[in-house]
């Protein structure tokens, strides 16, 4: 079942009382949508999730519940913490884990998963492809988000991935920056290693502007796709194998250079 069910309230209610007559669903599976992010509300004019099932609303309140079996039935893969730094934390994302929640819910998210864990605001600083996997920053406080943000938007930060691709390449920096979606990309490419019996080879990659994409892309674009990418490659026995394993920049909270390497222990490139 998928459904999205959008309601104003007549008189005074709980959220799940309203939902569960609107939807013909028990109040216990509007519960379980709502602890897993499932249901909005507008609050001061904004959109945002509700989730607790007791709230009493006002006549009048706009309630929207996006239910889908599937979602919800879905189980969170554990993100690993890295380092904490108080105002930020980083974060492991494995293969297939959002960033951050849709409207259908967002137990499945790092986003989440940290605010669930660490017990703290968190905010989402930039983004990795929910198919990819590795480091991710999570800010604590609003100020904290907003001077992390301006790295990334502002070019600042350095970001290295590894990419097990589809056939033997031999590069030294090779720039890329064949232009997504008309808008400037680059990226660089150096070969770290080859592998005849299975003819592939693992690159390192920079990247230099943020586009949707981008790596897979790129690399696409030169005749080797990522292995495991399902939309520009082939599908493969393994996940995509794309892994953000470094982030260097100035930091604006500390006012010093931070590097920031994954664990090797948390390398997740498999073989094929």
């Amino acid at each position: 079942m998928r459904k999205k069910f959008d309601i104003t309230t007549t008189q005074p209610e709980t959220a799940s009382e309203a939902l569960s007559y609107a939807s013909g669903l028990s109040r216990q599976r509007i519960k379980g949508a709502m602890n897993k992010g499932a249901c909005w509300w507008t609050l001061k004019g904004k959109k945002v999730r509700l989730r607790r099932a007791t709230k009493e609303l006002k006549t009048g309140t706009r309630l929207q519940l996006y239910y889908d079996e599937n979602v919800l039935a879905r189980k969170p893969e554990a993100a690993t913490l890295v380092t904490d730094n108080t105002r930020y934390s980083v974060w492991f994302k494995p293969h297939g884990t959002l960033a951050q929640g849709s409207q259908w819910g967002d137990h499945c998210s790092l986003l989440r998963c940290v605010e669930l864990e660490l017990k703290r605001p968190s905010f989402l600083i930039h983004r990795l492809d929910a198919d990819a996997a590795g480091l991710m920053l999570v800010a604590h406080d609003s100020k904290a988000a907003g001077a992390l943000s301006q790295c990334f938007s502002g070019r600042t930060i350095t970001k290295q991935y590894l990419a097990q691709v589809a056939g033997l390449i031999h590069t030294q920096d090779q720039l890329i920056d064949t232009p997504i979606d008309g808008k400037e990309a680059i990226s660089r490419a150096t070969t770290l290693s080859t592998n005849e019996a299975d003819q592939t080879s693992v690159l390192q990659v920079s990247i230099e502007t943020g586009r949707k994409h981008q790596i897979r892309k790129h690399l696409k674009s030169i005749g080797h796709p990522i292995i495991g990418d399902r939309l520009y490659g082939k599908p493969a026995r393994v996940p995509l194998q794309l892994l953000a394993v470094s982030l260097e920049f100035d930091c604006p909270l500390s006012r010093q250079r931070v590097t920031l390497e994954l664990p090797e222990s948390l390398n997740s490139l498999a073989p094929i």
